[in-house]
């Protein structure tokens, strides 16, 4: 009667075989991977309690990892391994766990885009509303840069120099003004010394003396000419128609100068420089 069951099934001695030697890989690779690990822990044994540093975290994780497979590797062998019979029913059971599996994942895997893409999709119209508000910011701006440009009156070149020769005319007047004025001012406080003499005969003899004297308003003229005309030689020869008493005024207030290497020099103190 056996022997004509293993003459009808002559398959099923077959997947005996194949499962007893599935059965003693899978032991044998789990040997070999406690053999590893041993010699990982006693190459970690050798370490000692050494604080880590940082540079050794990298040990530290790789430590922690030999204890995990370690724990499951004893619980591995504390199990036997079951063996599934290798029939249509099992193989078709088997494969709709895992593709019920599978669909789940995708599903789940569909459900993370889905709300990835609502977020983008939100993200897109908050982007869009901000263009929108940018291109009308934009197009105002154009449309008040349009009327300020037509505002805008051109100036020509003969109103900028017309303006230039006005504001010339008026300081040249102004100038004429103050020069007069100085010398109005000049002529009543610093008269020639022949106008305070009263006696006929001392005035006669001091208009004989100082007939070529110049008032102060011509010598201050003088400098003040020879400061601008000639600048790198203001100085000017003192000559008998500078009153003395004159040329010490200027020089005690700081009006004039002396030439530093010849005495007989003057110039015009340059308060513009």
């Amino acid at each position: 009667m056996s022997v004509n069951q293993q003459d009808l099934d002559p398959d099923s001695s077959t997947d005996m075989e194949d499962v007893t030697n599935a059965e003693e890989e899978l032991i044998k690779e789990c040997d070999e991977m406690w053999k590893d690990m041993e010699e990982c822990q006693k190459k970690l044994s050798l370490v000692g309690t050494e604080t880590l540093t940082d540079s050794n975290a990298q040990l530290s994780l790789l430590i922690m990892q030999v204890k995990c497979l370690t724990a499951e590797l004893s619980q591995w062998q504390k199990e036997n391994p079951e063996i599934v019979p290798l029939n249509e029913e099992v193989l078709v059971t088997l494969g709709e766990e895992e593709f019920q599996k599978l669909r789940h994942d995708l599903e789940l895997v569909l459900s993370t885009l889905q709300s990835k893409n609502e977020k983008l999709k939100e993200d897109l119209e908050r982007e869009q509303q901000w263009l929108e508000e940018q291109q009308q910011i934009l197009e105002s701006l154009n449309v008040l840069h349009s009327e300020l440009k037509n505002q805008v009156v051109t100036i020509s070149e003969s109103r900028i120099l017309d303006e230039l020769n006005t504001k010339m005319h008026d300081i040249k007047e102004y100038k004429e003004k103050l020069l007069i004025t100085l010398g109005e001012f000049l002529e009543d406080h610093f008269p020639l010394p022949d106008r305070n003499v009263k006696k006929k005969k001392k005035k006669t003899n001091i208009q004989e003396s100082t007939a070529q004297l110049i008032t102060l308003h011509e010598m201050l003229e003088i400098l003040l000419n020879r400061l601008f005309d000639v600048p790198h030689d203001p100085y000017v020869k003192i000559s008998d128609s500078f009153w003395p008493p004159y040329i010490e005024l200027l020089l005690r207030n700081g009006i004039a100068l002396r030439h530093p290497e010849d005495p007989t020099q003057i110039r015009l103190e340059a308060f513009h420089q």
